[in-house]
């Protein structure tokens, strides 16, 4: 194989305020579960930075769940339908396809043999059903409630119960199989958003909006206590979690602490405070073995830590929204990925370990369009709030003096030798020096679109939505048009130096990838033909002898520059979301990311 996938660093839980989320566990207590977009994450919870993505949604994922045995799992979608997939095979066969309801499913679970499921969310008229796993037959009916149902939970042991939650503030208690329903819990004050059984079928509990948490007997349903007395939490609560060994309960607040509960005892036995931001809220957590894990408002995921209330062991950060832009960089010896995402958040992972964190300080406020690191170490970005914005590597902190501000909002920028940066914005090019606008093309006579400067410094290459490469050379504190220019065969998307500075190549809407060579005089060197699509980015490999193009089509290929016909081709690099860019961090290895908010690196090798 030309190329095969290295690593894969995923994207975070998609969050949104005042929605519980799910993160699903596995019954072996080695992964665990959450979904992002159309994608379903399974990570390692011992070491998250190994992960595995499923992509065969065709709409936003919502849940996923283990069955029990841990071979299968079932994930549900905003559209109504539940896939049952292999989780043994690096492929995830699909088993089952199930439309249980017309709308979207918000919660599933399975008996402990397996061999049923139950499915509940936004139906049009009913809001759950419960079925075998195998041929989709009903087992009974899920009624009781005249709102979207929030949460459902099936007893692990017989006799078989199902407990539900719902918007109209009520439980529903049901008893099969075939289910039936058999009466409604109506202690809560307001929208009910999680209902679970403890594992040994003895309790189960109920958390709701309202900031209390009741308990009940498992078998009939019959009510034990509340938790805390007449308030459990200052905020509404969005998720409950069993221990292992059914004692304890941990519980997860919009007033930004968990807390895990004695049962038996009905007491606190601790209270984790995760900070006074908003972001700070708990909309998610799961105890796995001797994990406990909850889900900030802000995508990251926490590692409880029982001894230390006040400290998290470990938070997994990440990009819980789509990428926009890369760039690789060596510092200390190690090679780093920095990514930059459409909420303007930027984060670095090393590249060998997937250990990942964000700049200190405060950032960008919108999509970071574009990022290099210039000759000082410092990483240069500009952004959809109108800034470009320089950040040292070493100290990784924002700083409130690099920031310059543009007139009108930039789109793309290149850095050089000799503190020069050539930014891009609508409508002009801007030429600054040493973090300061030294001089501007207001109205170029086309519209910018992408910039890269020669690495010998110098010259400047702008394409242009007109199809053509407008050359400039740097003089001094001013840029001064060529006469020259180069034609595309369509808008220009990207291009870029090798960097050797020999070659320049071009990739444009009209699916063509044109490389000219600088030595004889921007002549065309070779075409290369293949996307199906508009190709949106390229990088140069460090060899000079290879460049790697990334487009609407999905496909990521890496060219060799002499021979366009010698290839190697990853389809579905990021199934169902196109690249959106593409760096190197050596010869033989790429860097891919996309809209679904993970960075992958593979290794290419060449026959």
């Amino acid at each position: 194989m030309p190329f095969e996938s290295k690593k894969v660093f995923a994207s975070l839980p998609q969050v949104e305020r005042g929605v519980s989320k799910i993160i699903g566990g596995d019954p072996k207590g080695n992964n665990f579960l959450y979904t992002n977009g159309k994608c379903v994450v399974i990570r390692n919870i011992d070491n998250p930075a190994i992960a595995d993505i499923y992509t065969e949604h065709a709409h936003q994922v919502v849940v996923a769940k283990y069955a029990p045995s841990g071979f299968y799992i079932a994930s549900g979608d905003v559209s109504g339908k539940l896939r049952i997939w292999d989780t043994t095979q690096k492929e995830h066969l699909l088993k089952y396809e199930y439309q249980p309801f017309a709308g979207k499913i918000k919660d599933i679970a399975w008996t402990e043999d397996s061999k049923r499921l139950a499915a509940v969310g936004e139906g049009r008229e009913k809001f759950g059903a419960v079925f075998l796993w195998d041929t989709g037959s009903s087992v009974g009916e899920i009624s009781g409630h005249n709102k979207v149902i929030n949460s459902v939970d099936i007893k692990q042991t017989r006799p078989y119960r199902i407990v539900t939650g719902s918007d109209d503030n009520c439980g529903a208690f049901f008893e099969g199989p075939p289910f039936k329903f058999k009466f409604t819990i109506s202690d809560h004050s307001r929208f009910v958003n999680c209902v679970r059984f403890s594992p040994d079928g003895n309790r189960f509990a109920t958390s709701s909006a309202d900031g209390q948490i009741f308990v009940y007997d498992g078998k009939t349903g019959e009510k034990v206590c509340a938790l805390g007395g007449n308030k459990a939490h200052d905020g509404g609560i969005y998720a409950i979690s069993w221990s292992p060994d059914s004692t304890h309960l941990l519980s997860a607040s919009g007033d930004k602490t968990a807390k895990i509960w004695d049962v038996g005892a009905n007491s606190v036995v601790s209270t984790f405070n995760m900070g006074s931001n908003v972001l700070d809220q708990q909309l998610g957590c799961l105890w796995q073995k001797d994990h406990l894990l909850s889900l900030s408002l802000s995508g990251y995921i926490n590692y409880l830590d029982k001894n230390n209330p006040n400290k998290p062991l470990r938070v997994i950060k990440g990009h819980s929204k789509s990428i926009q832009c890369l760039t690789v960089h060596k510092n200390g010896g190690k090679s780093y990925i920095y990514s930059g995402s459409h909420d303007g958040h930027i984060n670095y992972w090393d590249s060998e370990t997937g250990e990942n964190d964000d700049f200190s300080g405060k950032g960008h406020t919108n999509q970071v369009s574009r990022m290099a690191v210039d000759e000082l170490d410092q990483l240069v970005s500009c952004s959809m709030d109108d800034t470009v914005r320089y950040t040292s590597l070493t100290k990784r902190d924002y700083s409130g003096q690099d920031v310059v501000k543009m007139d009108v909002q930039p789109k793309c920028l290149a850095v050089g030798p000799g503190g020069y940066t050539v930014v891009i914005c609508i409508g002009q090019i801007i030429l600054m020096k040493n973090k300061k606008k030294c001089f501007a093309i207001e109205d170029p006579g086309y519209e910018p679109e992408v910039v890269a400067i020669h690495p010998g410094g110098g010259t400047t290459a702008v394409g242009g939505l007109d199809g053509n490469v407008h050359l400039y050379s740097i003089q001094g504190t001013s840029l001064k048009i060529d006469e020259k220019t180069l034609q595309a065969k369509g808008p220009v998307t990207d291009l870029a130096y090798s960097h050797d500075g020999a070659f320049l190549a071009v990739c444009d809407a009209n699916k063509v990838v044109t490389v000219f060579s600088v030595a004889d005089g921007y002549a065309e060197h070779n075409i290369f033909y293949g996307h199906h699509a508009k190709i949106v980015c390229l990088a140069w490999s460090p060899d000079n002898e290879h460049f790697a193009s990334g487009g609407m089509d999905m496909m990521v290929y890496v060219w060799t520059l002499n021979d366009p016909e010698t290839r190697v081709k990853i389809p579905d690099a990021h199934r169902l979301h196109h690249v959106s860019s593409l760096a190197w961090l050596d010869e033989h290895t790429l860097v891919t990311t996309s809209h679904d908010a993970s960075v992958k690196e593979w290794s290419i090798s060449y026959k």
